[in-house]
């Protein structure tokens, strides 16, 4: 009952941000089980500009405030989302949220291995060489993997 009223006491804006927000965590994660990378990032890279609609400046300064909207949606999204929430789904969604905002931020997915030998792999997002989405306190033992980016192929 508590999200219930959190939910409520936000204003139309927020609850309409957070709800396409959910929506497009859910849709990512479906995208994820059902098809190939490739074709999940190309969907997602028009998502982030769609034409039509106005194209925001690429910013340089960081707004600690629209970016932290972002990642404040995606982070209650993926509490309340059945089942858990990876870590690349919340840094695809971060990422496609960030874009619209008109920042370029960088899809990083790293590896490591783990101390049974497995390998162990972790997602996060970095705008301008900071950390924004997906900082765990032992993030410097991951090896990036080269860059994803769509626009570059």
């Amino acid at each position: 009952m508590k999200p219930l009223l959190k939910f409520i006491g936000l204003s139309q804006r927020e609850r309409h941000f957070l709800l396409k927000t959910y929506l497009l965590l859910g849709l990512i994660r479906l995208g994820l089980w059902l098809l190939p990378f490739q074709t999940l990032q190309a969907w997602l890279a028009k998502l982030q500009h769609k034409p039509g609609l106005y194209q925001a400046p690429k910013l340089t300064k960081i707004s600690s405030r629209s970016v932290g909207k972002a990642i404040w949606a995606v982070n209650v999204s993926s509490r309340y989302m059945p089942g858990k929430v990876k870590c690349l789904a919340r840094a695809l969604a971060t990422q496609v949220l960030i874009c619209r905002q008109g920042y370029q931020p960088e899809l990083k997915i790293g590896v490591a291995k783990a101390a049974d030998h497995s390998l162990e792999a972790h997602a996060w997002i970095e705008l301008q060489g900071q950390v924004i989405m997906g900082l765990v306190h032992d993030l410097s033992r991951f090896t990036p993997m080269p860059s994803l980016d769509s626009k570059s192929r």
